[in-house]
């Protein structure tokens, strides 16, 4: 079985984001991230991958996963 390739995509300031990132940090989980804030070549590699801008988005081996709640229920099944 291989392992699982992971980017999590944030926006600063965002309450979403810290929601997620907050429960990384809790449960020492380290990903990476990048933010799009500033940074339009993370954006539109977002948006070409994703079809959207929407932040937190966790990249699990390409594939999007929207939504603060899902992704942080994904974390706790996947790093328990």
């Amino acid at each position: 079985m291989t392992e699982s390739k992971y980017t999590l995509y944030v926006l600063d300031g965002c309450p979403f984001c810290t929601k997620v990132l907050t429960y990384m940090k809790e449960h020492g989980i380290e990903l990476p991230v990048v933010s799009i804030t500033g940074n339009e070549a993370a954006r539109a590699e977002l948006v070409r991958v994703g079809g959207k801008a929407q932040c937190p988005c966790l990249f699990i081996d390409g594939k999007p996963m929207y939504e603060s709640g899902d992704i942080v229920d994904y974390l706790a099944k996947t790093f328990a």
